[in-house]
């Protein structure tokens, strides 16, 4: 299961029976998952326009889980003592896809402030728990993605000849006095600004305290969410590429417009 995005370099990770479900239960999630992720891209201008917001890439993986049948979805968990409602709660997930064996779940976190984990995790736990899913599936950068950002960053810096502010303009980013004064300092440190340009963008966009896979496997592995059977999913580095036709970009671009449900 998964082995060719295993190959691709994508991390597979499955807690509290989450393999045993899927191959019985849900084949299908596999195989749509499996497809969808196979064709994935991520032009790494769309990481450096998106300044660390949700990329088109993760906007066009949502709109094929959508033509898949994957539906943003708010469940509401009514309590009631005698008939009488005394608790009303609400969980929204944005995809989940019904099957004869039952309901699956999954979020990606491309790039949010890292408890979002916790509250995807705690969610699927309770849904669980109330028997309105029976698999919680959860997308992030994986751990290759987050360890070359810095690289791919600076890569694309030196390849578009960044050398100034004006140059980041050029490109159509418009950094704030802050950033602009952290760049300055890094560049009389005595690198390039393109080093330093790129250092400062990857630790203030993708830093540590986001949404990335060490922090997702940290808090599994701390049991959050457990009893609820989850599918990790990492993205690697290698959906990132360079040098693609601008027609291509700006056709991919298109195709990531935010998906309206």
């Amino acid at each position: 299961m998964f082995e060719a995005l295993t190959a691709s370099g994508f991390q597979i990770e499955f807690h509290s029976h989450a393999r045993a479900i899927l191959s019985v239960d849900f084949p299908e999630v596999a195989d749509q998952l499996e497809a969808i992720l196979a064709q994935a891209t991520i032009p790494i201008e769309e990481i450096v326009g998106s300044g660390g917001g949700e990329t088109r890439g993760t906007q066009r993986l949502r709109r094929a889980l959508h033509e898949h049948g994957w539906r943003k979805h708010k469940f509401e968990v009514q309590r009631t003592i005698d008939g009488v409602a005394r608790e009303s709660i609400s969980h929204e997930v944005d995809h989940i896809a019904r099957f004869d064996a039952g309901v699956a779940a999954l979020e990606i976190e491309w790039n949010n402030k890292d408890p979002f984990f916790d509250r995807d995790l705690e969610n699927y736990k309770r849904l669980h728990a109330d028997g309105a899913i029976s698999l919680g599936i959860l997308v992030t950068r994986g751990v290759s993605l987050q360890d070359q950002m810095r690289a791919m960053v600076l890569r694309f810096a030196i390849d578009n000849a960044i050398a100034a502010p004006a140059d980041l303009e050029r490109i159509g980013l418009s950094p704030t006095r802050r950033q602009l004064r952290e760049y300055a300092r890094r560049h009389r440190g005595g690198t390039s600004f393109a080093e330093a340009w790129s250092a400062a963008f990857v630790q203030d966009k993708f830093g540590a305290a986001t949404t990335h896979w060490r922090k997702l496997e940290d808090r599994v592995h701390r049991g959050v969410g457990n009893p609820c059977p989850l599918l990790l999913i990492g993205l690697p580095a290698s959906l990132v590429t360079f040098g693609e036709p601008q027609a291509l970009v700006a056709q991919l671009i298109e195709q990531g417009d935010p998906l309206i449900d």
